[in-house]
């Protein structure tokens, strides 16, 4: 689906800013009645879908399964909800998880630490393999989805086990939010609440300790294929091109040098573009890739 119109643009930093703070109190501090979900029923519904299905097996054509990592304020199934049947329907086994819960706050997800968010992940891609038999998974995330398994690759051993990551608008190298953080010094007790109140959120500024870390290695771990999906009209994310990795198997991708009209900005990259999942396709099937232009929304 192409989002052919979108809202105007316009530069709102201060209520940009103030809603990013909005967002960071009301997971701070959740109602009795939130505490009350479980994970559980997401998982149900995603099985009913046709994805979260451990009794699939892998054929000769898509012999890995395919992993989705949602991405920050994201759960397993709202994420997913069209490119999870998206795959489904071209045969891949398809999986994913909740990850970077805080306690008392349902549906909101990858808000938590993201190195604890990375073992949540490798817990999750062993227990995919075990089902499906098969050595090695495939990773599509989108936002932090796509940034977080570089951590797994990276520190805790998972390229072994990873065949392709492929990520849809990632914050690879952390974002600056269009530059709001850079106003955070001028907010007494700001940055101590985004710490404090939703270290997934902190983590993603770029600068973080995390960030530093994750990219005090090169962008790339040898023996993975790497794709990266970006669109030029990404808020969230910015710079957008400091999505893009350096590697020797790396193929970043712009979404508006394959359809210049489709104006999908952060969200909807991940959510609904499929032109940016036929180009996911292509990079889980390479060998039989096909171009990727603005009629691939039909397919």
């Amino acid at each position: 689906m192409l989002p052919w119109t979108r809202a105007p643009r316009t530069p709102r930093a201060r209520t940009t800013l103030a809603a990013l703070f909005l967002a960071v109190a009301a997971v701070a501090t959740p109602t009795a009645t939130a505490a009350a979900a479980t994970p559980t029923t997401t998982t149900a519904t995603a099985t009913s879908r046709g994805w979260n299905d451990y009794s699939c097996k892998p054929s000769a054509a898509h012999p890995r399964p395919v992993v989705l990592v949602h991405g920050t304020f994201g759960n397993s199934v709202d994420n997913w909800l069209v490119l999870a049947p998206y795959l489904v329907n071209r045969g891949y086994c398809v999986y994913s998880l909740d990850y970077g819960q805080l306690p008392g706050v349902p549906l909101f997800n990858g808000l938590g630490p993201i190195d604890k968010s990375a073992g949540q992940l490798a817990a999750f891609v062993d227990k995919v393999l075990a089902s499906t038999g098969a050595p090695k998974a495939d990773l599509v995330g989108h936002s932090q989805g796509g940034m977080m398994p570089n951590y797994y690759l990276k520190f805790l051993g998972g390229a072994p086990k990873v065949n392709a990551l492929v990520g849809l608008a990632p914050d690879n190298h952390g974002t600056t939010l269009l530059g709001l953080t850079k106003l955070l010094p001028y907010f007494p007790g700001a940055e101590d609440l985004l710490n404090a109140g939703t270290p997934g959120l902190a983590d993603q500024v770029a600068g973080s300790p995390f960030v530093t870390k994750l990219n005090s290695l090169p962008d790339t771990v040898p023996g993975v294929h790497y794709t990266v999906i970006a669109t030029r009209y990404d808020e969230v994310v910015t710079p957008y091109r400091t999505q893009f990795l350096d590697g020797p198997d790396v193929r970043n991708v712009l979404l508006q040098d394959l359809c210049p009209v489709d104006l999908s900005e952060h969200v909807a990259i991940g959510t609904i573009d499929r032109i940016a999942y036929h180009e996911v396709a292509n990079a889980l099937d390479p060998a039989h890739a096909t171009p990727t232009t603005c009629a691939s929304v039909i397919g």
